[in-house]
């Protein structure tokens, strides 16, 4: 039987969403580890197959007991060559695993907005021909380049979006969102909008105005990225 990709969620509202569908329509087993309901971070990465880190509103420099065996387990993983990947929070967690740093960005990101990919050898094999696309964002920190990765794309809100190391790929940006997460994040999410006015702060009414135009290029970037990296799961 082969090994399933551990997805670790760290907020309820926070799932695998459209990942979890590309997974399950590509017969690719996964399992969800809820660490906001208190499961265990395993000790090691050997059963899976891949390590998938969603997001979260906390911070990596919080003192929560379940970030310092996440570290651990993304460093064991990495040395093993057991894919990671990393959505907002989790990237983060990658980046300040793989010795990079976590820091307040200059603004807060939220909602559509857009994201350029480098013109480089890495990044092309990461998204293909895409060059610039509209994302959806939602953070207030960003991360340091880890040594030995290469920066894969960034905006003009934040410099650093996405990198990859090897098999490992970290993304600041969502591209997991799906309706109902999307629907959802707005709701809880509601206040935090309206007391944080900005440049890169779009309302509530924005982002549900261009969720129909804009999730289904947004699902079409997932499925470049993700594909990539599926290839180099385990067995």
């Amino acid at each position: 039987m082969a090994r399933p990709v551990a997805l670790f969620r760290h907020f309820a509202t926070e799932g695998p969403a459209y990942l979890g569908d590309f997974l399950t329509q590509r017969h690719i087993p996964w399992q969800l580890i809820a660490l906001d309901e208190g499961a265990a971070v395993p000790l090691h990465p050997d059963a899976y197959a891949g390590l998938v880190f969603m997001g979260g509103p906390m911070s990596v420099n919080d003192p929560l007991p379940w970030i310092p065996p996440v570290l651990h387990l993304i460093e064991q993983a990495v040395r093993q060559d057991i894919p990671v990947l990393g959505h907002c929070l989790g990237s983060q967690l990658m980046s300040r695993a793989l010795g990079g740093a976590v820091t307040r960005n200059a603004l807060k990101e939220i909602g559509w907005g857009g994201v350029s990919v480098m013109d480089t050898a890495v990044a092309r094999q990461w998204f293909g021909p895409v060059r610039e696309f509209d994302a959806f964002h939602w953070h207030g920190e960003t991360w340091s380049l880890p040594p030995g990765a290469a920066l894969l794309s960034s905006s003009s809100a934040c410099a650093h979006q996405a990198f990859a190391l090897g098999p490992h790929l970290g993304l600041q940006f969502h591209v997991e969102m799906d309706e109902p997460t999307i629907q959802s994040w707005c709701k809880t999410g509601l206040r935090e909008i309206e007391s944080s006015p900005g440049p890169a702060v779009q309302s509530v009414a924005d982002i549900l105005q261009q969720m129909p135009s804009r999730l289904s290029p947004l699902h079409a970037v997932a499925d470049t990225l993700y594909a990539a990296w599926v290839k180099g799961l385990k067995s």
